[in-house]
């Protein structure tokens, strides 16, 4: 997905999750959200550094997302925290149970964007990097960065 398509807008990104994880796959899921979240979420006001996605039973739950009160929204306000339902397709729910319960992988959400009017989640089939992965990863940033300074600086 780009960051410059006109048909999205994106309301949160997981940064944090392309450091702590290995991104392996990735699915698109839509939300069964109530009304005051989507009107919350709409403003930008949606926190995704520790969430996480688990199948239960046959279905799967967003938890952790933080999606903050409506600042209009009366004594019927949602829980800022609550599980809110993942809509997929039943062989994507069946395919990423069976991963998660046989490989330990994690499902993560990496960011959660409008696309035609609807809220939707990117969650990614993820494995925990280790914290020499983290410094690997880190170290090449950083190689990266000072190897396109210096072609700047000597192409001019």
């Amino acid at each position: 997905m780009s960051k410059t398509d006109p048909g999205r807008k994106i309301l949160a990104d997981n940064r944090p999750a392309g450091h702590n994880y290995f991104l392996l796959d990735r699915f698109e899921a839509g939300l069964a959200l109530t009304g005051t979240e989507v009107k919350s979420a709409r403003e930008g006001k949606v926190q995704l550094k520790e969430a996480y996605a688990e199948v239960v039973g046959n279905e799967a739950w967003l938890v952790n997302a933080h999606i903050s009160h409506y600042s209009y929204g009366n004594r019927e306000n949602h829980d800022p925290l609550r599980r809110r339902k993942l809509l997929l397709h039943r062989a994507e729910i069946d395919k990423l149970l069976g991963k998660t319960r046989e490989k330990g992988l994690s499902l993560i959400p990496t960011r959660m964007y409008l696309k035609e009017g609807r809220i939707k989640c990117e969650l990614a089939l993820a494995r925990g990097k280790k914290l020499h992965d983290k410094r690997a990863a880190d170290a090449k940033r950083t190689a990266e960065a000072e190897a396109r300074a210096a072609v700047r600086r000597y192409s001019k």
